[in-house]
């Protein structure tokens, strides 16, 4: 198995992604998880940028980082600058890396209209740069920015920019796919091109994803020869984002057979997705393909029906090589298989009879607007009710919500819960709050905190409201989802009504409910 060397520029590429903006903290954390998942080497950012990326180079060299290289980035020299005056050269240096990214210009359009310049100037210019990184001891690796544009254009001198820097002693040549608008078939072809005529030097590839096709290039550019594969985990970056490396390397290794990654550390993927959507606050995508939640989810009846009988029926690849899971989604559209293959993973039954009974209560409350594909807990607990085995830890008696607002702007709110302990005492509190939700949250918890102490383990992460019927206007049903977790897992409950309190109320208490259900067993 031939070897490809992995380049993550999630720390600079990556965060010129609309609405992505990691601190300090931030990068640093990346840069752990990135060096725990076995990269060779790690983008820091552009070093003569601002002063917050050149502290990253001083806090990273601190890690001890066991796997990967930090790479300092930045562009070759400007044309009325020597190499060593140049403040982006000199950035670069300070930033005491082994290692330097150079992005140099290969599109004859952008050396004549961006850098003005000649043509001649930009190879010289080019040279000059490698050669002084490489004076200094650092690999070097050369960017050839809008390399393919370029080569489409004029591939005569897009050659002679990669001749220029391959002279000098650069490392490795990338090939760029700036603009992300080629595709496969011009990329394998420009790429094995280059491949022949720069045998002895490492060929490399950048690609972005402005035609969705981003991943499919870089697959092609390695197929053509490139072994040094640059992109960003979850393909953050700027415009439509760069290549997907949770995408990439599970293609590279299991579809393609190149040695990327040890099959332990591929496991990691799905966290290691998670972990960089958790720390740039980012929603996940769901539907990402090997690491998204739904990745290997199936909702289809016939689907689940297969999936059981044998896992190749509607998966190209087990879950748990790439650190993922199977789920089966419970809606209107299940069958009794995915109900049964539900109650089988919850080591319940595999009583038919029963999986049909749970399977037209669940399409009769759909009908009445709930949705349980993201909300397990609640499923699991209308289990248990349909089962007969479900003892619910206190009974309501009331609760009611009081908003107010005063001429000054200031709002209050307040929620009063009266309910009923197992013990048969009975708690009658007030909670506060920024708005009824949150309020009826703070009751509820100190209503029952003292009863049962696990409850300040929950967290309410995600709360969400969806408008079911919104012909009906103001008196439309509402559908309520709420994500909660604890210390060990994360779990989502859901409630239906027209009123938007009391839908909550309902999410709230299956949360808790299921917390203290889970926590007993």
């Amino acid at each position: 198995m031939e070897k490809i060397k992995l380049y993550d520029t999630t720390l600079r590429d990556g965060m010129q992604a609309e609405g992505v903006s990691f601190s300090l903290e931030d990068k640093l954390a990346i840069a752990k998880c990135l060096d725990g998942l076995g990269l060779e080497y790690i983008e820091g950012g552009y070093a003569a940028s601002n002063p917050k990326e050149m502290q990253f180079f001083t806090e990273a060299a601190k890690l001890g980082l066991k796997s990967s290289k930090i790479v300092a980035f930045g562009t070759t020299r400007r044309a009325d600058y020597n190499v060593s005056d140049d403040l982006s050269l000199n950035a670069m240096l300070a930033c005491k890396t082994q290692v330097a990214t150079l992005v140099g210009k290969a599109w004859d359009m952008h050396v004549t209209d961006v850098l003005g310049c000649s043509l001649d100037e930009n190879l010289t210019i080019c040279a000059e740069s490698v050669e002084y990184l490489k004076k200094h001891g650092l690999e070097t690796i050369f960017d050839a920015e809008h390399f393919y544009d370029g080569y489409k254009k004029n591939p005569e001198y897009a050659m002679k920019v990669l001749a220029a820097a391959a002279q000098a002693g650069a490392d490795v040549l990338v090939l760029c796919d700036t603009n992300g608008g080629s595709l496969a078939d011009e990329v394998y072809e420009i790429t094995k091109t280059v491949c022949e005529r720069f045998s002895t030097v490492v060929v490399g590839v950048h690609t972005h994803n402005d035609t969705d096709c981003a991943t499919a290039n870089c697959l092609a550019a390695v197929r053509a020869g490139a072994r040094h594969v640059q992109g960003t985990i979850n393909g953050l970056g700027e415009r439509c984002g760069n290549a997907n490396l949770c995408v990439v390397v599970p293609n590279l290794a299991f579809k393609m057979g190149f040695d990327v990654l040890s099959h332990k550390k591929i496991k990691s993927l799905t966290e290691v997705s998670r972990y960089v959507f958790e720390i740039g606050n980012l929603a996940p995508v769901i539907n990402m393909p090997y690491v998204g939640e739904s990745a290997f989810a199936h909702k289809g009846g016939l689907h689940v029906n297969a999936v059981r009988k044998s896992k190749h029926t509607y998966e190209h690849i087990a879950p748990e090589l790439i650190g993922n899971e199977r789920r089966f989604l419970i809606s209107e559209l299940s069958g009794k298989s995915t109900v049964l293959a539900e109650l089988e993973k919850a080591k319940i039954s595999q009583d038919k009879e029963l999986a049909q009974k749970i399977l037209a209560r669940v399409q009769e409350l759909e009908n009445q607007g709930y949705q349980f594909e993201a909300a397990n807990a609640s499923f699991d607990l209308l289990v248990k009710k349909i089962m007969g085995t479900y003892k619910p830890s206190f009974e309501l008696v009331k609760y009611h919500t009081i908003v107010e607002k005063h001429a000054t702007g200031d709002m209050v709110t307040e929620a009063t819960v009266k309910l009923v302990r197992p013990d048969g005492v009975t708690e009658h509190v007030v909670g506060e709050g920024d708005g009824p939700v949150n309020a009826l949250d703070a009751a509820l918890r100190k209503s029952l905190e003292n009863f049962y102490p696990s409850i300040k383990d929950i967290h309410l992460i995600d709360y969400k409201v969806r408008v079911v019927n919104a012909k009906a206007g103001t008196a439309a049903r509402v559908r309520v989802i709420i994500q909660s977790r604890d210390k060990s897992s994360t779990w989502g409950t859901v409630g239906c009504s027209e009123n938007i309190i009391e839908a909550s109320w309902q999410a709230l208490v299956d949360s808790v409910e299921y917390k203290l259900q889970k926590d007993a067993k």
